[in-house]
């Protein structure tokens, strides 16, 4: 059997030596480090310590989280686990090495991850109802103005302030029946990629259904 560490940090900013240090402190002989995570299920390091993995092997991490942050990438990545014939152990979590009996131990040790994954699930759906509800509030209170958008009469930068109303200008010219111009064209003209002249065409027209309301 052997032990098999996974560490991970989700900004530039943070740092692996605590997990790497209590990892080594668990016995672990060989850890893939992952220091930037895109989307969970995409991370390389996972993916080859999830290649790498044997029967009997014994997965470590710090906490839960290091391997995803929902319930479904979770559940995901600890079925991987087990279809290799490994199991997991997450040292912030009630340990049951004492146990002997190895599928007794997988069964508890199942139990309290499935209970983690619930609790951490209701937690967050908790806070996105909170900010839904101070949200609605603050917008009864006239206080919740929304998201300012990068490029937009509002926008904070006086550039992309710019660029929106021409591109609105333009716009408005092609719709009229400039035949000449083009979405691409209007882009290029502006200096921005097309997507973003997509997504200034969409903000124009709510722009403009709330100025005929």
């Amino acid at each position: 059997m052997t032990k098999i560490g996974y560490a991970r940090v989700s900004t530039r900013d943070q740092n692996l030596a605590r997990q790497l240090e209590q990892l080594k402190s668990a016995g672990v002989t060989k850890i893939f480090q992952e220091k930037i995570s895109g989307k969970d299920s995409d991370r390389p390091q996972l993916q080859k310590m999830l290649n790498y993995l044997r029967d009997d092997d014994e997965v470590i991490v710090v906490s839960l989280d290091r391997l995803g942050r929902n319930s479904k990438d979770l559940t995901g990545i600890i079925e991987a686990i087990r279809h290799q014939g490994a199991t997991l152990n997450v040292l912030n979590l009630p340990s049951f090495a004492g146990i002997e009996d190895p599928n007794l131990r997988n069964l508890i040790t199942n139990i309290i991850v499935e209970l983690y994954k619930y609790i951490a699930q209701e937690e967050r759906e908790t806070i996105r109802e909170r900010q839904r509800q101070g949200i609605e509030i603050a917008k009864k209170q006239g206080k919740y103005k929304g998201k300012v958008r990068e490029y937009g009469p509002d926008s904070p930068n006086r550039q992309k302030r710019y660029i929106y109303k021409e591109a609105c200008k333009l716009l408005d010219q092609k719709k009229a029946g400039n035949a000449d111009l083009t979405k691409r064209q209007i882009a290029r003209m502006l200096g921005i990629a097309p997507v973003t002249l997509y997504r200034i065409e969409k903000y124009h027209a709510e722009e403009k259904n709330q100025q005929e309301r």
